[in-house]
Formats: structure tokens, sequence, C-alpha cells
């Protein structure tokens, strides 16, 4: 099998490591399956689409709708590395899968309005599929109403002109769309069950996602939820689109 690729731009390596793990595990993949490259570690390598089955983007501690002046150089570079590469991604209709950050960088790059108004706090909310959603091959087996873990401070608030409205919340409307065929961002984590979300609490309490005080209240909140049909999305990308 080709293997996947996963770009990442997480700065901690404990919250890259343990991002990469979850894909590992909920992808069902092996570690020669799935190939990581840390893009905010330096430039993005040489990449060519066919030596790889599917292309995913992991969350980050970037904000796309940031306004230029207040990004890194970093998250400058960044940015336009993935915007090159998507625009031989969207060419192709290329499989990709951007988790949460993926709506920023798959959205912008499709004309999307990205902005503050649709934030979420950390922690389970309930998310609706559409009706175009419930028929959608990536949500197989996924239930109409589900929780999953979330906490983004910015959100999608008018699709692309081309995009497929595949799933919301009472206080996010854009969860999850579709671009062409094979192209899908998703404002939830797939990847994340309760240890991870525990994990990214400690290590982004200061990072201005929530009040650092309520960490402990959102750890033992992390603890009772029941977040299981998430990750069912990764599994279906990677079943769908594996190839040799």
């Amino acid at each position: 099998m080709k293997p996947f690729l996963l770009l990442a731009t997480r700065a901690e390596d404990a919250a890259a490591d343990d991002e990469y793990q979850a894909y590992l595990r909920y992808c069902r993949l092996k570690p020669e399956e799935l190939v990581r490259v840390r893009l905010e570690s330096g430039p993005m390598p040489s990449l060519e689409l066919e030596d790889f089955s599917g292309v995913i983007v992991g969350g980050s501690p970037y904000t796309s709708s940031d306004p230029v002046e207040e990004k890194s150089p970093d998250q400058l570079r960044v940015e336009a590395e993935l915007s090159e590469f998507l625009d031989r991604i969207v060419a192709a209709d290329f499989p990709f899968l951007g988790a949460c950050y993926g709506v920023g960088t798959l959205g912008v790059h499709q004309g999307a309005v990205i902005d503050r108004r649709f934030g979420e706090p950390v922690g389970a909310t309930e998310i609706k599929l559409t009706g175009d959603g419930e028929h959608d091959p990536m949500l197989q087996g996924v239930p109409h109403t589900f929780e999953a873990f979330v906490g983004h401070k910015e959100a999608c608030s008018k699709l692309p002109p081309n995009a497929v409205l595949l799933a919301s919340s009472a206080a996010c409307p854009v969860h999850m769309f579709r671009i062409k065929n094979n192209l899908y961002a998703t404002q939830f984590h797939p990847e994340l069950d309760a240890e991870g979300l525990i994990t990214r609490i400690n290590i982004y309490k200061n990072a201005g996602y929530f009040p650092p005080h309520e960490a402990d209240e959102l750890i033992e909140s992390a603890r009772r939820s029941s977040v299981k049909e998430p990750m069912r999305v990764l599994r279906n990308f990677t079943g769908l689109y594996a190839r040799q």
C-alpha cells in the first residue's frame, strides 16, 4: 500500500507525537503507512502526490484568520507552502482530509470566509449530519447525531461556493464540508479521544483556548464524555483511499 501523508504543525513534541499516535491508531495504519512531515520545523520537502494514498492535515496552534502582521514568519511560510500544495491537490481532486486546521487551510484556499464568529470552547459538543452528510461515504456508519471533541478560536462562517455541507453543531454551522469528490475538512477533531484531549489541555492551557484555571474542570469533563464516533471518519478515509 502507498502510505498516507500527515502534515503536522505542532511545535511541542508531546503534542505532535500524541497526535501522530492517534492518527496511527484510528486510521488503523502502521508507522510505515503514515509518513509525517512536521512543517513547523522547516520548509516542506519535495512531495509527489503519486507517492501517497492520501493527505491528512492535522490540527494546529496557527489561526488562519489572524491579521498578517500578527503571524510569525514560520506561520506565513507554512500557509504559503500549504496553499501551493493545495493547488495540486485540488486540481487532481486528490484524497485530502483536513482536521480542524484543515477548515482554515482548505476553506481559505477555496474562497470560504474564516473568522472568529463561531469558535467553540474546549470539550465535547453535539454534531449533526446534514442530508448530504448522511449519504457521504466518508461518514458511513456515523450516526445522525454524535459527540466530538472541539476547541477552536476560528471557524468557517461562509462556505466556499463549490462546497457541500456535511455536518453542523448548534454553535458552529460548518463542522464538515466536501469539495469536489475527494477533498474533506472537519472542524471537529476525528482523532481525539479523552486522553488525547487531556494531553492537549495540559500543553495548551496558556494558549488562549480557555482560562488556565479551568483546566482541571475541562479534564474531568473530558473523562466523563463518551466520544467514540468521530474516529469512523478516519477509518473511512483510509479504507476508501488506500491504494497500491
